[in-house]
């Protein structure tokens, strides 16, 4: 294998739209090593490439190749205990391999600027979205103190944010992710950079707006801004990228012009993550054998009433029960699955949701309904997938499924029995039956603690003895595509993707009856994409798990999903099966969005 690949960017034989401009970026021989308390690792090994403005390279591979770590390279921001080492380390034509963070600060917003994956940690959760833009806008002297109004109206326009006048008040936690990461968007481009490294841009973004931040980020690279481009989405990769480099265990194992990496890949690495792309896979089959990523996963239904590492058996529940004297509510619970399971023709839905209505009151005044008569049906061994906008509704509907917030109108009903609205303690002993994946696992897991005590507090939860909780952990990871070596690591020491896995292992611990699904692939790269969809089919089908799976992926929907349910301003427009409506959408609006779709 080669340590070091050198091409550039602009160079003849790309198949971008735009001629080579200067170089913005010169980058050769790039190392990067972290000390570790496991000892060093090195993450970079031998990176090299130049950028031309007017070009766009984007930097592919899985989580943990070592992308992010090179991009942040050009940033002064790869972080404490490390080493950064490299023949030539130039942006915009300045030698950055001794700046200090005098030096880095004056530079970044405006020689380069960073649009990072994870907004609600990118972004200052005590002030409105507007002043941090306009923070931008000053501290580079992009507009004067009158302008800056109408600067950061226009910025927030420019990547789509609908309703920017009110948008700009609110503060990131009052957004959706698809309008936190619209908004960090535009505080990048704040500066006017002359090197823009989109760091999983499109991340968690619905098909249109998706579309619009591609456009928007090849109509920068055509004015002559140098991108940079992160990304384990090979879709979105393809309506940007000029040229591609292929990432692996911190060396670059292939670089060449896009259209010839994603045409004819020469490395097996290529073609395996080409060939994981959701929908040039073959269709799913019901009856499935578990992939690789599956091994060690529970036996199965028939295995319940012993129990597994993975979750409780039925004399777990029981004990658990007479300890916290609920032993009717489980006995009732029991009952209700035991009546749905004996039902002709196989059993019914495990969760109903019947007129579901929601509003919130709006920062100016007034009132938005988030959620307008919504009802649905999860079914053990089938998934429903949803579909829509950033803020049509799609999170808010998890939460209420969840029983993480109240209903305004309309009920809930797990196995039978109301599930809400009520009291919390109404639902203390059947939580661990609908457990979630959210989509942002930094915010999902305490970052104080290692990934072994995460993991160990559900198997607890879930009444597995502590003697067992050691290879249930282990079990776990190996469930979702991770080693055991993970469990040492705090969240904050894994990349995007391992701590989505992680996140996801969680969930499985209590063995639930409905799972949640909130983005839970957005920040994987596609071959581990892949894994966790089958992992997820494997697990739904074998354990009768009823899944709710939200996505503004739409491939991935159409491979995961059994029906689907495309959501607007609240509303459900369209639901059917998924084959259904992709084929012949009814409403004019899920046409459109299907057709914003990115395709390879």
């Amino acid at each position: 294998m080669t340590d070091a690949i050198e091409t550039v960017a602009g160079d003849a034989g790309s198949d971008g739209a735009g001629p080579r401009g200067p170089l913005v970026a010169d980058v050769a021989s790039l190392h990067v090593r972290f000390d570790t308390a496991g000892g060093p690792v090195e993450a970079v090994r031998g990176v090299s490439f130049r950028l031309a403005a007017g070009r766009s390279l984007a930097l592919v591979g899985e989580s943990g190749s070592g992308k992010s770590v090179t991009a942040r390279s050009l940033l002064g921001l790869v972080g404490g205990r490390s080493e950064v080492r490299a023949e030539r380390l130039e942006v915009g034509g300045n030698d950055v391999r001794r700046h200090g963070e005098r030096e880095w600060r004056a530079i970044r917003g405006v020689d380069v600027g960073l649009v990072s994956q994870d907004a609600l940690v990118s972004l200052d959760p005590l002030r409105p979205v507007g002043r941090e833009i306009a923070e931008s806008l000053t501290a580079h002297r992009r507009a004067s103190r009158e302008e800056v109004g109408a600067r950061v109206l226009e910025l927030l326009t420019r990547v789509g944010v609908p309703e920017p006048e009110q948008r700009a008040r609110q503060r990131p936690y009052e957004l959706s992710g698809g309008l936190r990461q619209r908004a960090l968007i535009a505080s990048a481009l704040a500066g006017g950079p002359r090197l823009l490294i989109a760091d999983e841009p499109t991340t968690a973004l619905d098909a249109t707006v998706q579309a619009r931040v591609l456009k928007l980020l090849r109509e920068l690279r055509d004015a002559g801004t140098a991108v940079l481009l992160i990304s384990h989405d090979l879709a979105a990769v393809a309506q940007v990228a000029d040229d591609i480099a292929v990432m692996r265990e911190g060396v670059v194992v292939e670089q060449a012009a896009a259209r010839r990496i994603l045409t004819a890949p020469e490395h097996p690495y290529t073609r395996a993550l080409l060939d994981a792309v959701p929908g040039r896979r073959p269709p799913r089959t019901r009856t499935a054998k578990p992939s690789p990523a599956t091994a060690g996963e529970p036996a199965g239904p028939e295995d319940a009433k012993a129990g597994t590492a993975a979750g409780p058996g039925r004399e777990a529940q029981d004990a658990e029960a007479a300890k916290t004297g609920e032993v009717a509510e489980v006995a009732e619970v029991r009952d209700a699955q035991d009546a749905e399971a004996a039902k002709p023709g196989g059993p019914g839905p495990v969760l109903e949701a019947s007129g579901l209505r929601l509003r919130y009151r709006r920062p100016g005044g007034g009132w938005r309904e988030a959620v307008h008569e919504v009802s649905l049906a999860l079914t053990p061994g089938r998934t429903l997938g949803v579909v829509g906008e950033s803020g049509s509704g799609k999170s808010t509907l998890a939460r209420l499924v969840l029983g993480l917030e109240q209903p305004d109108a309309g009920t809930v009903r797990l196995d039978g029995t109301p599930w809400s609205p009520g009291p919390e303690r109404s639902r203390r002993q059947r939580r661990r039956l609908v457990q979630l994946v959210d989509q942002d696992p930094l915010s999902a897991l305490d970052p104080r603690y290692p990934v072994r005590r995460l993991l160990g507090e559900a198997l607890a939860a879930a009444g597995v003895a502590r003697a067992d909780r050691q290879a249930g952990c282990a079990e776990l990871l190996t469930m979702v595509g991770l080693a055991p070596e993970h469990l040492r690591r705090r969240p904050w020491e894994l990349s995007g993707g391992q701590r989505q896995r992680v996140a996801i292992a969680r969930a499985l611990a209590t063995r639930p009856r409905v799972l949640v699904c909130d983005e839970p692939v957005s920040a994987l790269d596609v071959s581990l994409q892949a894994q966790v969809l089958d992992l997820l089919a494997s697990l739904r089908d074998r354990l009768g798990l009823a899944v709710l799976f939200i996505s503004h992926d739409l491939a991935v929907i159409r491979e995961i999903a059994d029906e689907v349910m495309v959501m607007r301003d609240g509303r459900v427009l369209e639901s059917g099966p998924v084959e259904q409506v992709f084929a012949d959408p009814a409403d004019p609006w899920t046409r459109e969005l299907i057709a914003a779709a990115p395709a390879l």
